[in-house]
């Protein structure tokens, strides 16, 4: 197989720009890095798209060194032959490749392996041959009839040389490819209550007696059949009609009009029944909850990257509250760029309830501290702090507004290392207000102090093997990161962890050399950092950020690599370095497109894809792509779930997005689901095609459960709105 031209097919690209990609992959380049830098190397490839291609170079890879193992194994017992080699070569999968191997691999103790140490493979052959439409099997067994070897009488010298056919019809290769592809194609997976006396068994009341084809289970019922199963709950088989299945196993090895026919027909049927059947059944099993997986993984990784790419609220001066009720909400006001300015508690809630003492403390910090926002963690006593904050901000002496944040993993940030780092005289609930409050003003900043897992935004997270997850969900904090850009005089060293070319490590000695020598002037000081050399330098310039420093191009996404060629564009227009700091270039996407794009590229020795990109930062130094994303729903009055009527339009905000729908938090403290098939007016495989976690979007009630907690919410006829106004 060659790899390249196999990468180059399935990721549409042309052979050299996928040569380009595993080259530049091969030396060691970061994802962001290639995907930002070298496009025109790779034909502008995306970083999601770039770390699908690296997982799939490397599993080709390890295709082609197991063939050429197996391979090797097979001559060993000089056993290849020219078929096999070929058969090899065409596998493009581990699977189909260890089935191959399958009749050459040492085998642990089993039945056939028994049979043959007893001499039976000479029956066993005779038998298969079915040569002679005369005679009897017993007549063939008398002579491997032996005390000796164990073989007693003649109805065990015949058991034993079935074992050993059915061994060789379960290590037919093709066989077992055809059966796995009627498996998936035909086959059946169905479930039934196993513990049912136990409470917890209601759980999966829908999966009570349950069956649906292979082809059409979501994945998210994948998901809940194995957690099912591994708790005991439900007991799950996956099945396809049984006489097919035998017949086609029979196929190629029964002769109709032998005498050992009937034997070798009954050997099939074992085959099928004790070896096949349950190990494709495993392999599909393992194929349906590898997909479901993925699929689980990508639905997390979108709205992971969705919730940390939320607008920063810039500007603001934020007000933290973690609620409680007996130990009192942790209150933590921040400056407008995250800065910690005072801390206290108040008691609104039960059992104190002195909501008046509270309102005078809080009304007091807003006016000394000049508070515009409230952020209001979502957790236990939510519901009361929302109905105190809404009930006394309009008596506030300036506008304030406050929204309900999911404090998901602030506990987990509070109680970590880096929590204990940042606010060491602080308690754990404190270090919560603080993170509640800084993480709508920059949700990617603070975010990415937390484990992702923690966050809930996705769908039996918990369920997913671990190093698989981290790695898909560290590839999302990283290419975020990366896009948006980090600030290397005022980034923890948790951000600029994330940052490409770099390590937890270097980002500490980042932030010593940062709090020894002050401010950074100029990217290319960091060359000063212990430990950082030039190959991350290469790697982790261009996505540093240094305001107000020598060079305005430090504080854009321009690559020290390109500054001469960026210097020669502007003087080609008759622009400076001291046009761009002041805004004047505004013009120059508009006389580039006048000279042509491709002649200026040409003179200032750039590709087109370089020259855009430069263009773009130059127009704008210093831009925040989240800027152009909808802003969060700021709200002034609460609601309660007992206050929602069915037909009422509401704003809202999308929490989470999963496979059968979204949950939209409307502001009355538990989220209502719109289902996929409520989501739009056409037909969508997948809600993510529509929105996406951070949404602000109109939503009408459908249904509400009171009892339950439940609320059913349609989007249908309806638009997403387009900013708070609407709510």
């Amino acid at each position: 197989m060659d790899v390249i031209v196999k990468l180059s097919e399935e990721f549409s690209l042309t052979k050299a720009n996928a040569a380009n990609c595993v080259a530049l992959l091969d030396e060691g380049n970061t994802v962001p890095f290639i995907a930002r830098y070298r496009k025109e190397m790779t034909g502008h490839i995306d970083d999601q798209v770039l770390r699908e291609f690296a997982e799939r170079l490397t599993y080709l890879r390890n295709l082609e060194k197991r063939k050429e193992e197996i391979s090797a194994a097979i001559d060993s017992q000089g056993k290849l032959t020219p078929e096999l080699s070929e058969a090899l070569a065409k596998a493009e999968t581990l699977t189909e490749a260890e089935d191959i191997y399958r009749p050459y691999k040492q085998k642990k103790k089993t039945r056939a392996s028994v049979a043959i140490a007893r001499g039976l493979e000479p029956l066993a052959d005779l038998i298969l041959a079915q040569t002679a439409s005369i005679g009897s099997v017993e007549e063939l067994a008398q002579p491997f009839v032996s005390e000796e070897k164990e073989v007693p009488d003649v109805k065990s010298a015949i058991a034993g040389a079935k074992d050993i056919i059915a061994e060789r019809v379960s290590d037919n290769a093709e066989l077992r490819k055809r059966l796995r592809e009627l498996f998936m194609k035909f086959g059946e997976i169905s479930s039934k209550l196993g513990k049912s006396e136990d409470e917890k068994a209601k759980v999966y009341e829908t999966y009570a007696d349950y069956a649906e084809p292979v082809n059409q289970i979501k994945s998210h019922r994948v998901l809940a059949l194995n957690r099912g199963e591994d708790e005991g709950f439900l007991k799950v088989k996956v099945a396809i009609d049984g006489e097919f299945a035998h017949r086609l196993a029979r196929k190629n090895y029964v002769k109709a009009g032998a005498f050992t026919a009937q034997t070798v027909e009954e050997a099939c049927d074992d085959a099928y029944d004790r070896l096949i059947a349950p190990s494709i059944e495993r392999e599909i099993r393992n194929l349906l909850t590898d997909a479901a997986e993925e699929q689980a993984i990508k639905v997390f990784e979108v709205n992971l990257k969705n919730l940390l790419m939320r607008p920063a609220l810039k500007g603001k001066t934020v007000l933290g509250l973690d609620p409680a009720y007996r130990t009192g909400c942790k209150i933590a006001v921040v400056d407008p760029t995250g800065k910690f300015l005072a801390k206290t508690v108040v008691y609104p809630t039960p059992p104190q309830n002195k909501t008046e003492e509270a309102k005078a403390v809080l009304l007091k910090l807003i006016e000394k501290y000049e508070v515009d926002l409230i952020s209001i963690g979502n957790g236990t006593a939510s519901r009361e702090s929302e109905n105190f904050v809404a009930s006394f901000i309009k008596q506030a002496s300036r506008p304030v507004s406050y929204i309900v944040e999911n404090e998901a993993g602030a506990s987990v940030y509070s109680a970590s290392k880096l929590g204990a780092e940042e606010f060491p005289d602080f308690d754990v609930s404190e270090r919560s207000a603080v993170s509640i409050a800084r993480r709508v003003q920059d949700p990617l900043s603070e975010l990415i102090k937390i484990d992702p897992k923690s966050i809930g935004v996705g769908q039996y997270q918990h369920d997913m093997p671990e190093k698989r997850l981290d790695g898909a969900l560290s590839g999302v904090l990283e290419d975020c990161v990366n896009a948006v850009g980090v600030n290397l005089n005022t980034a923890s060293y948790s951000l600029l962890s994330y940052v490409a070319g770099l390590n937890l490590g270097i980002a500490k000695n980042i932030v010593a050399y940062r709090e020894e020598k002050g401010k950074f002037t100029e990217r290319k000081q960091i060359l000063k950092v212990s430990k950082l050399g030039e190959k991350a330098y290469k790697q982790c310039a261009g996505f540093l950020r240094v305001e107000g420093g020598k060079n305005v191009l430090d504080n854009t996404g321009v690559h020290p690599e390109s500054y001469e060629a960026t210097e020669k564009l502007l003087q080609l227009f008759n622009y400076s370095l001291a046009d761009v700091k002041n805004g004047d270039v505004l013009e120059l996407k508009e006389k580039i497109k006048a000279y042509g794009e491709n002649k200026a590229a040409l003179e200032c020795g750039i590709g087109v894809p370089t020259l855009r990109d430069i263009v773009t930062e130059l127009i704008k130094p210093g831009r925040d792509i989240r800027d152009k994303l909808a802003p969060p729903l700021l709200r002034t009055g609460a609601m309660d779930i007992s206050e929602l009527v069915v037909g009422m339009e509401l704003c809202g905000t999308v929490r989470n997005v999963i496979d059968f729908g979204a949950f939209v938090d409307i502001g009355v403290h538990q989220d209502g689901l719109v289902h996929i098939s409520e989501i739009s007016d056409r037909y969508i495989r997948h809600p993510s095609e529509v929105l996406k976690v951070g949404d602000v979007v109109t939503v009408c009630v459908l249904g509400v459960d009171v009892k339950k907690n439940r609320i059913s919410l349609t989007m249908k006829g309806l638009t997403k709105a387009k900013n708070a106004e609407k709510a």
